[in-house]
């Protein structure tokens, strides 16, 4: 199973995504915003297959996030979160590294064939 990287400010959605993902036998280490899971990548001790961001977190936010994850590990698959279709506009220069876009509320079903389509 893969190594997956949560950046979501939401304790209640964090708790959420990673009991669904863990329970599919992913590893999924927990951030609480962008600078945090920035910080992680940086100093992985083993490769990060996915990325799932919220879009809107204090400080760094998700489009940030995913800017500077790009940089630092190459080949990182990413799905994205977002309570806010205003909010994905931002993120149209990011496109073709984007696997998915999820918008909240979802299920876990939907969070669960996201990551599973993504690390296809």
């Amino acid at each position: 199973m893969a190594r997956i990287l949560l950046a979501e400010d939401d304790a209640a959605t964090r708790e959420l995504v990673q009991r669904a993902l863990a329970l599919d036998g992913h590893e999924v280490i927990v951030t609480q915003d962008g600078s945090e899971a920035l910080e992680y990548l940086r100093a992985a001790p083993a490769p990060v297959q996915l990325l799932i961001s919220d879009v809107q977190m204090p400080g760094l936010d998700g489009i940030g996030l995913i800017e500077a994850s790009l940089k630092v590990a190459t080949g990182l698959r990413i799905v994205l979160m977002s309570g806010f279709a205003g909010e994905l506009g931002r993120a149209e220069h990011l496109r073709a590294s984007i696997t998915s876009v999820i918008t909240k509320p979802f299920t876990l079903e939907q969070i669960r064939a996201a990551v599973k389509a993504a690390l296809a």
